[in-house]
Formats: structure tokens, sequence, C-alpha cells
């Protein structure tokens, strides 16, 4: 039987890599090691990568364990499902890794100017609804401005079409530097197209999720881009309608009636 949720919890409280600080009590919580990430828990020089949305930190450890010169910090809401890759992480005694217990839409009070080299999005919600909370949104570009570096990378793995659509046309109208893009990740990744030589295609590719297992079983192709994002410049909203996404993905759904979204 699986642990329960308190049970959970009472662990992670004891977890040297996890830090908790729910959007309830953030506020009034400041968060000295702002700015000190490396010298303060890392103890290195390493570059900063961030898993936003890490959900049971899967693709975090996963990382980590590939890229020991790499510092990764797994973050999201959902303390439950993030126990899973922190137990992972402290049995193995990684030290390259951390988790940050919070919510994305104040991610930019974690981390100082240009501390973070690169983000990963893995497979995001698309809230095809609201895209204010789309993780590639301005409203979400512009906070990570605030901590990656100048033309810090982005890398977007996902099963939904409309999100991987709603990003091409962020970056197209920004102009943001495109530097991969793929709408079948392991037919690109695969031996015979001969696009093996890339190492952002075999990274992407290498760590599987359980929910990403699933999706693909159900014949879902994983969509992967990997594009600039410069501090500079005004970032706009693309004015284009969208198809929306025509199956329901883990514990999402469509529920409108509507075709397409902007």
């Amino acid at each position: 039987m699986s642990k329960g949720k308190l049970a959970k919890f009472a662990d992670m409280e004891n977890y040297e890599c996890v830090f908790q600080y729910p959007y309830s009590v953030v506020s009034d919580v400041p968060f000295a090691m702002r700015g000190h990430w490396r010298e303060q828990y890392f103890h290195n020089d390493y570059p900063i990568v961030l898993e936003l949305g890490c959900g049971k930190g899967e693709y975090t450890v996963g990382l980590a364990r590939r890229h020991p010169q790499t510092n990764f910090i797994g973050v999201d809401i959902k303390g439950a499902r993030m126990w899973t890759g922190a137990t992972e992480a402290t049995r193995e005694g990684l030290k390259n890794v951390a988790f940050l217990r919070t919510n994305i839409e104040i991610i930019d009070r974690f981390f100082a100017p240009g501390e973070v080299q690169e983000i990963w999005l893995t497979f995001s919600d698309p809230q095809m609804k609201n895209p204010r909370k789309r993780l590639t949104s301005t409203y979400f570009m512009n906070r990570y401005r605030h901590f990656l570096i100048d033309g810090g990378i982005i890398h977007l793995k996902t099963d939904s079409r409309f999100l991987f659509t709603y990003t091409s046309y962020m970056v197209e109208r920004n102009q943001l530097p495109l530097l991969q893009k793929t709408d079948d990740l392991y037919a690109a990744a695969s031996p015979a197209t001969g696009d093996t030589h890339d190492e952002a295609l075999r990274q992407a590719a290498s760590i599987q999720t359980y929910y990403e297992q699933m999706w693909l079983s159900r014949g879902l192709n994983i969509r992967y881009m990997k594009f600039r994002l410069p501090s500079q410049g005004t970032l706009e909203e693309p004015d284009v309608e969208i198809e929306l996404d025509d199956y329901r993905s883990y514990h999402r759904s469509k529920r409108s009636p509507l075709e397409t979204r902007k």
C-alpha cells in the first residue's frame, strides 16, 4: 500500500533537498537563499536548470543522474507527487538536485537575476481556456526573464498539440531564436532519421515519465521544442485561433463546446 499524503508530507519535512513555500504563506516569508542557491545549497558553481510543473519529479531526477555537473530544481505545488522524486534523490544521495514546492506564478521570488540557465516545461497543462495560465504565455515568460540569463534556453516537451501550436506562434510572433522543433520527438530521435547526433533530441527522448508512457501507449505524439528567451524586447501574445485538443489527457478535459481558442 502506498503512503498517504500526511505521511509523505512528514517525510518531506525532513528531506534536505526540499524547500516548501506554499502560496498561502510565501508573501510573508522571504526566501533568504534567493541568489545563493549555488553557495548555500549546491556548494558548486554548476549551471542551474529548473523543471517547472515537475509532478513526481521523474524528469528532474533523471536529468540529475545524467548530468552530475549541472544542478536541477523541480518546482511544483503538489507535494504528494513531488515526494516520489524527492525520496529517490534522498535515497540515492544526489547532491545536484533540489525540489521547491510553491506556485509557479510566484517563481521569480525564489531566484535572482541571471541565476538560472535553462527551464524545462514537461507535459504542462495546456490551459486551453486561459492564456494567462499557460507556462509559455507572455505572463510567465516575463517572469522567467527576472531570473533566466539573457538568451537562456527553454525546453517544451508536451503531448498537447494545442500547447505546442500556441508556443510555436509565440516564438514566431516574438522572433525568439528557435533551436529545435519536432512534432514527433521519438521519430526524430530514431536512428533512421539521422538526427541522433543532436544532444537535445537524445536528452529529451532519454527520460520517459509514467504518464508519458501512458500517452505513448495511446498513440499520442510527443512534441518537443527548444528556444532562447532574450532579456530585452516586449513580448506579445499571438492573435491566432488554435484548434483545441480533441482528447483527454491525464486529469485534463477541454470541457468546452468550442473547437478553437486563442
